[in-house]
């Protein structure tokens, strides 16, 4: 028992290690860099080893992506404690500003690269559990919003897809560095904030 759970930790923690070169490249080198046989060199161990725990380099990808969405999973962790569902929306926002902006490489692979989602077309679009439940959070806001008034009526789905897309525009310029060619650099950030209030309020119904 003891050896087995040994033998699992181990795994864990190599698998892990192979995560962490693979990030390390992806953020230093780039993507065209990143490749099988450049990890094992980062961790010393053979390609074959590698391959034991990842079928291709799509599939590395698709896995720090699904870590990058577990991390920003835990920025929303207490948005229900925020009885305002409009409110709840507006911190969502904030926290997807803040997520871009501390981690822009896992952004970039997370939001804009191919490759995971060619990885999760290989899977038949199944098993995107950390993605899907960062929408599914999006859309329950959403229909709170719409149940209790406070947001015009529309489709849930088409909404979600408004605000998530404005709000990623507002990120992928930040991180695609486009921002400093529209606003002065000192106020990107709050420019990106107060693009946010915005929105939030243009989709608020009329206080009456």
């Amino acid at each position: 028992m003891v050896l087995n759970t040994r033998k699992t930790k181990r795994k864990e923690e190599l698998r892990r290690l192979i995560l962490d070169a693979a990030l390390k490249v992806f953020v230093e080198e780039g993507l065209e860099r990143l490749s099988i046989r450049r990890i094992a060199e980062i961790i010393a161990y053979s390609p074959t080893t590698i391959y034991l725990y990842f079928k291709d380099k799509n599939h590395l990808l698709f896995e720090l992506c699904e870590l990058g969405f577990l991390q920003m999973a835990k920025m929303n962790n207490n948005l229900n404690v925020i009885q305002n569902p409009l409110e709840r929306l507006h911190r969502m926002g904030e926290n997807y500003i803040k997520f871009g902006i501390e981690h822009p490489a896992y952004y970039d692979l997370m939001f804009n690269q191919a490759a995971p989602m060619e990885r999760l077309a290989s899977m038949g679009n199944t098993d995107w559990n950390n993605g899907d439940q960062t929408l599914e959070q999006l859309k329950g806001i959403i229909r709170d919003c719409l149940q209790q008034g406070m947001i015009k009526e529309g489709d849930t789905d088409s909404i979600a897809m408004a605000v998530w897309g404005m709000v990623h525009g507002l990120v992928s310029l930040r991180v695609c560095k486009r921002f400093e060619k529209l606003v002065d650099a000192d106020n990107v950030v709050q420019t990106m904030h107060s693009a946010l209030d915005w929105l939030v309020k243009s989709v608020e119904t009329s206080k009456k």
